[in-house]
């Protein structure tokens, strides 16, 4: 799971795994998925060559965890804290809990730990270093305040897993947890963690409601950001397009997939002839329906399916949506690296670098670490030219002392 460098590998890793079923009318069974996700290797878990692991099974006290979650925190080389279980909110600060075994709807504040804490503890960390894995459940008014932004599981890590919605129509399984402990018992070596991430949503997809289901990871959608005018930093390859430029020369501009089942007879030019008419949702709608598409004729992991979120890329930074546009262009990426394209090959370097660029416009620091992590990940794979990967640690590190200020 590891994000970082060769380097960082070879220090000894850590791993910190939290699972709780608390007293509720259809609890999430994680606790069963802990033992053959505790049973690997502690290696395997981290992607390092040495690692230490500790579990935690139906916790019933906030202050042990967080007194594990310290210990965890001051570890040295990567870590990975994995937790699984219900969120719920307290109602009088509105803030975000992992409930514990003995958490019910009236002892939220006493019984459940807060997901600010795990933010808090793990800020201190170097940038790059640290990876959450979340197999989550949460009722309709919680489910609904993540997908709206209006709460965050966001924080100074790499985040990646699954929230499912709990409701009378719909009972969360840990598909996630199954299909990710499942990987890793079978690969030959741990693959970074955006790979493994989707991977393991892929096995997971047939068993989860997808109406229902909330990926973290860069599946989800996000807000725009705003815009700004930041030029292009040195060392950044800039897209051979112009930000300015019309949307149609930023659509002709990625490389059209070799085959195609569409259900227009040119989805390019109509996507492009949408946006530059100020049609923007129908633009994203047709580039999603092409994607639809391509996923089931060619696979989720397909050069076709890749072709179509580099469009959705494409249309969200001409929109000035940038941190959505970069967050497209590291999905677009690691699609084509799971479709077995090779690091070297320029539609992989063209969409990295691209999501390289997008990243320096985005200003909100909370998103310019959220996906400067993901870039660093990527950058390890793809490390682009002119120093491009080190640019990406030298502004998560000043960041990361501003913040600390």
């Amino acid at each position: 799971m590891a994000n970082s460098t060769s380097t960082d590998h070879d220090l000894p890793g850590y791993a910190l795994l939290i699972a709780a079923e608390p007293p509720v009318r259809h609890p999430l069974a994680v606790t069963a998925q802990l033992p053959p996700l505790a049973a690997l290797p502690p290696a395997r878990l981290v992607g390092t060559r040495q690692a230490s692991a500790v579990q935690l099974a139906n916790p019933d006290d906030p202050q042990t965890v967080l007194t594990c979650l310290r210990t965890a925190a001051a570890a040295e080389g990567h870590l990975l804290v994995y937790a699984a279980g219900h969120l719920v909110v307290d109602t009088r600060q509105h803030r975000l809990h992992l409930a514990l075994a003995r958490t019910t709807a009236r002892t939220v504040r006493y019984t459940a730990l807060p997901w600010h804490w795990l933010a808090a503890e793990l800020r201190h960390r170097p940038p790059g270093s640290t990876t959450v894995v979340a197999d989550l459940a949460a009722d309709a008014g919680v489910w609904q305040a993540l997908v709206s932004r209006e709460q965050a599981l966001d924080g100074p890590y790499a985040l990646y897993g699954a929230v499912q919605l709990e409701d009378r129509r719909h009972r969360p399984t840990p598909a996630y947890t199954r299909a990710f402990a499942h990987i890793l018992r079978t690969v030959s070596a741990t693959p970074p963690a955006h790979v493994l991430h989707e991977e393991a949503v892929g096995a997971a997809v047939p068993d989860v409601d997808a109406a229902a289901t909330l990926w973290l990871g860069g599946v989800a959608p996000a807000p725009p950001a705003e815009r700004h005018p930041v030029g292009v930093p040195v060392g950044v390859p800039e897209p051979r397009t112009a930000p300015g430029a019309p949307t149609a020369a930023l659509v002709s501009a990625a490389p059209a997939p070799p085959t195609a089942a569409l259900s227009l007879a040119d989805p390019h030019r109509a996507i492009s002839e949408a946006s530059q008419a100020g049609r923007h949702a129908e633009a994203a709608a047709v580039a999603a329906a092409c994607e639809q598409n391509a996923l089931r004729g060619h696979g989720a992991t397909s050069p076709e399916v890749a072709h179509w979120i580099e469009v959705r890329a494409f249309l969200a930074f001409a929109e000035g949506a940038v941190d959505r546009a970069c967050e497209l262009w590291m999905r677009g990426a690691v699609t084509r690296l799971m479709a077995e394209q090779p690091e070297s090959h320029p539609a992989v370097a063209e969409a990295v670098d691209r999501a390289h660029h997008a990243w320096h416009r985005v200003t909100e620091p909370g998103r310019v670490r959220e996906l400067g992590t993901e870039l660093l990940s990527l950058r390890t794979r793809v490390p682009g030219k002119d120093g491009a990967r080190e640019d990406v640690r030298q502004r998560l590190a000043k960041l990361a002392e501003a913040l600390s200020h």
